[in-house]
Order: C-alpha cells, then structure tokens, then sequence
C-alpha cells in the first residue's frame, strides 16, 4: 500500500512538478494565480487515507485574468494531452460518478485530471461566496456568509500568485469586530434561553431531553471559543476536530466532554456551568467589555446557572451606532449545523437577509 500523502502536500507537488512545467513551456506569458483553496478536507488539512475516496488527490485550481478566460479549453486541452498518469503514486486520471470526482487509473488516452481552470471573480462569484467584491462587505453580507467557506476559502495555500489573490482575500480572514460582538451576544442570548432546562428536564425524568439541551449549549460554548480566539470555525464534521486544536485551556475541553456524555444530572450540570465559566473567562481575557463577574446562581427548582443578561447587555452597548444595533440576537444560520441547505446555498443568501431585516 502506498504511503498516505497529505492532500494538500500532494497538490502542491503536483503542481510545481507536473503542471508549473507544462505551463512554463507552452505558455511562458501567462499571469496567473495558483493553488488549493475552499472546500475539501485536504484544504483544512483534516484529511487522512480515507479522505481520498472522493474529491481528494494531485488536484488544483488554476485562476486566470478576465482577458485569459478565452484560453480555458486550450488549456484544458494541454493538460489533457502532457499530463503524466500518475503523481506520487496516486492517479491523475478522475472520473465523474455521481456528482463526485473519483481517481481513476489508465494508462493510455488523454488524462481527465481535477484541475479547475476560471477567472478569479468567477470562483468568487459563481462557485464559492456569491460575489466577487470584498471591498465593500455589509454587515448582512458576513451574516450570510457560510462561515465554513469563509474558512475554506482563507485556508489551504496559493501556489504561485501573479494575480494577487492572496490579498484579494485578506479583508475575509476573520469577521469584522462588530460582526464578531454580535455573534457573541447572539451566542450569549441563546445560551440564556435554555440553560435552566438541562435541570428541569432530568428533574422530571426526562435525560435524553436535558442530554440534548446540555449539547445544544456545549455547541454555543465552543462557537464562542471559536470567536473570542477569532477562527473560524467549520462545518459539523470539522467542528469538533477544529476545536481541540484551538487555542483554549484544557481544562475547557475537559469540562464540555465531561457535561456531553455524563449520565447523570450533578455532573452534567456542574461541568457545563464550569464550562460556561471558562468560555467567560476568555471573555474578560479579551477585554471587549468591563470585567464580568461569573458567579454560579440558583435559579430556583435546584438548577445552576450563570446569569449572563449584564454581559450581553454590555455587548449591546458596544453595538450602538452600528447597524447591527437593531438586529435581535439569532446569530448566523450557519451557527445550526443542520441548516446546511439554507447556510450553503447561495441563492437563499439575498433572502436570508430579509429574517434580520
């Protein structure tokens, strides 16, 4: 069996080895940008050997000027026609089976590899964000944005960039600060909403329901770990992995694992309230608003809380003057993981403004 290669290792081999040559020899002229960025495992580096069963192997996106478009088939065709079969031992050869592109070995004919060949605005545009123009982004326009394609497409590595993509992208690498405020308080505010039920369910013999509050909070607690540490934070089958990478303490991580599979109601409550306490922390490390006193209260029927209402209150505050003063506190759509049909698909995003409008 051959050796597992990173995607994204072996696409950049691939195309300083196998594509860069072709290029440099039969059209020595052309600016153009290069790499792997946007969607795919590989792109996050979250990959592994069972990843490249799929949309996984040597593969590239080849970005061209608005006045190279007319040169895409050519291009096509002398790829199709140089390229070598193989790269590193995986196929350059894929084929299309439903809807998902598959290494498929040969050994004679043309090569069909994975190489997308578009203008950098239609990437943009028609294929991953739904506009080219990154200048000029409202607040609604980041609110809409899938936040696991603002992540795709801020992540992976530009192989060769004639075109100044790289800093096309820069004003996505993370929200702008008073997006950032309003999606901590939304988190906040739906955190408030439910916290009371992990110990009202359990109380009255009902565990699968405050087991499935507990896990809706530990979500938002890991959301706000997300934006306190300013990443981005991916889609539900990165989620997880994402975040016991990030940057937070232990004891954290320790705390949400322990309250999501405890079975009984003490150690649930008592590790999703420590968790809740160490998410604050972080809040007041960053410094947004005056420092905030998380103290464990009784809420009465025997339930632990925190009461967070000064907190979100203070991020109000900062919120004023700005255009999201007036929006109520829901977050993103991409924020529920199973949303994906609507936070995905691009032609909702003009529609999904009107909910906060």
């Amino acid at each position: 069996m051959k050796e597992f290669i990173k995607g994204l290792d072996l696409s950049e081999s691939f195309f300083n080895e196998c594509a860069l040559p072709l290029l440099q020899k039969y059209y020595p002229g052309l600016r153009y940008s290069a790499g792997l960025i946007g969607w795919g495992s590989d792109v996050l580096g979250y990959d592994d050997a069972v990843s490249a069963d799929h949309n996984w192997g040597p593969r590239v996106y080849l970005f061209l000027k608005e006045e190279d478009k007319s040169k895409k088939q050519e291009l096509k065709d002398m790829f199709a026609e140089n390229l070598p079969y193989e790269h590193r031992g995986y196929s350059v050869n894929f084929a299309n089976i439903n809807g998902e592109s598959h290494m498929k070995p040969i050994s004679e004919g043309k090569v069909k590899p994975l190489m997308d060949i578009l203008t950098v605005d239609e990437y943009l545009a028609d294929w991953y964000l739904g506009r080219s123009d990154l200048t000029n982004l409202t607040d609604l326009d980041w609110l809409t944005f899938s936040e696991h394609r603002l992540l795709g497409v801020t992540s992976g590595k530009i192989f060769k960039d004639d075109l100044g993509f790289k800093e096309k992208l820069e004003p996505l690498r993370f929200y702008p600060e008073n997006v950032r405020l309003y999606l901590i308080a939304s988190n906040w505010t739906i955190i408030s909403v439910e916290q009371a039920f992990v110990n009202r369910c359990a109380y009255v013999g009902d565990n699968i329901g405050s087991a499935l509050v507990c896990g809706r909070i530990a979500d938002r607690l890991m959301r706000l770990a997300f934006l306190y540490c300013k990443k981005y934070a991916p889609y539900g089958k990165w989620f997880g992995t994402a975040f016991s990478k990030l940057s937070v303490k232990d004891e954290l991580k320790d705390a949400l694992l322990k309250a999501v599979t405890a079975f009984d109601i003490e150690t649930r409550e008592d590790e999703l309230v420590r968790a809740q306490k160490l998410v604050i922390d972080m809040h007041n490390e960053a410094g947004i608003t005056e420092f905030f006193n998380a103290e464990i209260s009784d809420y009465g029927r025997n339930a632990k809380i925190i009461f967070v209402y000064e907190l979100i209150d203070a991020i109000k505050e900062k919120l004023k003057g700005t255009g999201l003063e007036k929006y109520p506190f829901i977050g993103s759509f991409c924020g529920v993981a199973n949303l994906e049909e609507l936070w995905d698909y691009m032609p909702l995003m003009k529609k999904a403004k009107m909910i906060y409008e």
